[in-house]
C-alpha cells in the first residue's frame, strides 16, 4: 500500500489514470500474440526457435525471456505510460506485420530490459502483478482521503484512462456522466465452523448457491448494462437481460447470478460456457441456452443507494419487484441440523451448496467475514495416476509443478485432467525428482513418466468433451492428496467418470 501510494502521488495523472486501470485488471485489446512475439523476437535477434523455446523453459516466463534476449540500448529514452499505451501498444492492433515489427524494434531500443519485460506483458494481455484490487482501492482510499467503499465505486464502470477521469476518480465521484457504474460485490467467505457456532438460525436468511455468473443489473437514464464480478459487461450476450431491465423502474440495480436455465432447473453450468467470452451470442444459441438472472439482493432503489440498509429490508423491497424478477427462493430450517438435509439436496437441484447471510447485514465490499457464508458441497474426487509433467512458470520456473493424470480403460491409461496446484512446496520438489529420475520420453516442454504415482483429484463436474481422448472432461480439476497408499493398478477407471455424466 505504501508503495502504491509513493507511485500514485508522484505520477503525472494521464500516467496514474492507465496504472490504476491495469492494476485493478482492465485489459485493452491485444495488440500482438504471445505466439508472433516470440517469432518476432527470434528473427530480429537473430536466435533459432529452438533456443529461444529453451530459454524461455528456463525463465518460465516468455515475456522476460525476449526482454532478455534483446539487446540493452545503448542511451534509453523511455516512454511516459500513458504515450505507450495510447500511441504506440493500442494501435498495434490495427497493424500489420511490418508495422508491428517497426515498432516493436522502436521500443527495444528505447527501453531497458525490464521495461520491455512490462511492455511485453501489456501488448500481449499477460500481465499479472501479486497486488488485490483491494488494495489498489485502499492505496487510493488513502490519497483520496475517501472511504475504500467509496473509491471502489469510483473505480467501477466504464470510464476510460484519461487526466480528466483521473481527477474525477481522485476528488469526484460516481455521477451522471457514468449512468451504467455498478456497485462493487459483496462476496461471502468459506464457512470453516460449524453452523451452530452462528447462533440462532432465524438471524440469518438462508438460499441456494447458484453455480452460474455473478452479476449485477444495471437500470438507470433508461439504459440497461449487464456487469459480471470481474468488470466485464456482458449485456450484448445476453440480451434477455436488458429486456429484462426494461421492464423495471429507473434507478435499480440487482445482484443475482446469471444461471442456463430450462423446465424451472438451472442447466449445467457447460451450457452456460457455450454464451461466455462472446462480444455478441448468436442468436442460434437462444433457444438452446436459455438464460435467466436469479435475483437475490437490491442495492439501489428508485435511484437510491440502499446497500447500507439491513438486508431483511432490501430483501423486501426485492421482493416488490417480484412480478418481473426471478427470485432466489429463501430456505427454513427449524435448526442447523435441517441443513444437512438442504445440502444432501443440492447436487439434484445443480446447485453448489448454501449460502448463510445474516439479516441485519449491511452489502458491504469485497470479502468481509462474519456476515455472509457459503457452504459447498463435498467436491467429486477420482484416484487418478500422473502420466506427464511440465515445467512451471515464475517463481516455479525450472521444476515440474503442472502435471497430466490418467484413468484406466482396459488396460491402457487415458489421459482425463491436467492439475497445476494443491500440493505444497515440499510435495513439488519431490514430485520434480521423480519426474527428473522417470522420464520416459519427451514432446516438447511435456515430459511423460513412468505411472507410479497416484493421486486423489477433486472436481465440481464433468461434461462430455470431444477435444479430449477419455471424452469426458473435468469441471475445475486440482490435486486433493498424495496417495501414498495406492499403488497405481488401484486407481480408478474411466467409467467412474463417464458414470458421473447424468449427474456431476
Amino acid at each position: 500500500v505504501e508503495a502504491l501510494g509513493r507511485y500514485f502521488a508522484e505520477a503525472p495523472p494521464e500516467d496514474a489514470a492507465w496504472a490504476a486501470s491495469i492494476l485493478c485488471g482492465r485489459k485493452f485489446m491485444k495488440a500482438v500474440s504471445s505466439r508472433l512475439l516470440k517469432e518476432l523476437a527470434a528473427t530480429t535477434c537473430g536466435y533459432p526457435p529452438w533456443l529461444v523455446d529453451e530459454c524461455h523453459v528456463a525463465t518460465g516466463d516468455l515475456s522476460e525471456t525476449l526482454a532478455l534476449l534483446a539487446p540493452e540500448p545503448a542511451q534509453p529514452d523511455p516512454l511516459p505510460l500513458h504515450e505507450l499505451i495510447e500511441e504506440q501498444l493500442i494501435p498495434l492492433a490495427r497493424s500489420d506485420l511490418a508495422q508491428i515489427r517497426s515498432t516493436l524494434l522502436d521500443l527495444w531500443r528505447r527501453h531497458t530490459a525490464d521495461q520491455r519485460f512490462l511492455i511485453h506483458k501489456l501488448m500481449s494481455r499477460t500481465f499479472r502483478v501479486g497486488v488485490s484490487v483491494q488494495l489498489v482501492t485502499r492505496a487510493l482510499a488513502e490519497r483520496a482521503g475517501v472511504e475504500p467503499a467509496v473509491m471502489a465505486h469510483r473505480l467501477l464502470g466504464d470510464w476510460q484512462p484519461s487526466a480528466t477521469a483521473w481527477g474525477r476518480i481522485m476528488s469526484g465521484s460516481v455521477d451522471a456522466s457514468d449512468v451504467g457504474a455498478p456497485y462493487p460485490f459483496f462476496l461471502a467467505s468459506p464457512l470453516e465452523s460449524p453452523p451452530a457456532t452462528l447462533g440462532e438460525p432465524a438471524a440469518w436468511l438462508i438460499e441456494w448457491k447458484w453455480d452460474g455468473i455473478r452479476a449485477q443489473l444495471v437500470r438507470r437514464g433508461g439504459r440497461t448494462l449487464v456487469w459480471t464480478r470481474g468488470e466485464e459487461s456482458v449485456a450484448r450476450a445476453f440480451p434477455e437481460l436488458v429486456d429484462l431491465g426494461q421492464a423495471l423502474p429507473d434507478g435499480v440495480v440487482i445482484d443475482g447470478e446469471i444461471l442456463g436455465w430450462e423446465h424451472d432447473h438451472p442447466l449445467p453450468f457447460s451450457a452456460l460456457q457455450r454464451r461466455l467470452n462472446r462480444t455478441e451470442a448468436p442468436a442460434s444459441l437462444f433457444p438452446d441456452v436459455p438464460v435467466v438472472l436469479v435475483a437475490y439482493d437490491l442495492l439501489e432503489d428508485r435511484g437510491v443507494a440502499i446497500r447500507d440498509l439491513p438486508l431483511a429490508e432490501r430483501r423486501r423491497r426485492l421482493e416488490s419487484l417480484a412480478p418481473t424478477l426471478q427470485l432466489s427462493p429463501t430456505l427454513s430450517v427449524g435448526d442447523w441440523n435441517d441443513l444437512d438435509g438442504l445440502m444432501s439436496q443440492a447436487r439434484e437441484r445443480g446447485v453448489e451448496g448454501v449460502m448463510l447471510k445474516r439479516l441485519d447485514s449491511a452489502y458491504g465490499v469485497g470479502r468481509k467475514r462474519g456476515d455472509w457464508w457459503k457452504l459447498k458441497v463435498a467436491p467429486y474426487t477420482v484416484d487418478a495416476v500422473l502420466v506427464a509433467a511440465q515445467k512451471g512458470h515464475g517463481r516455479r520456473a525450472g521444476l515440474f509443478t503442472d502435471y497430466t493424470f490418467a484413468l484406466w480403460r482396459g488396460g491402457n491409461l487415458v489421459p482425463v485432467a491436467k492439475a497445476y496446484s494443491g500440493l505444497d512446496d515440499a510435495e513439488i520438489r519431490k514430485v520434480d525428482a521423480f519426474v527428473r529420475a522417470n522420464t520416459t520420453g519427451r514432446f516438447g516442454p511435456l515430459a511423460t513418466v513412468k505411472p507410479d504415482l497416484v493421486f486423489e483429484l477433486a472436481f465440481e463436474g464433468v461434461r462430455p468433451s470431444k477435444r479430449h481422448k477419455s471424452g469426458v472432461a473435468m469441471r475445475f480439476p486440482r490435486i486433493a492428496r498424495w496417495r501414498h497408499d495406492k499403488p497405481p493398478h488401484e486407481a480408478d477407471r474411466l467409467d467412474v467418470l463417464t458414470a458421473m455424466l447424468g449427474s456431476a
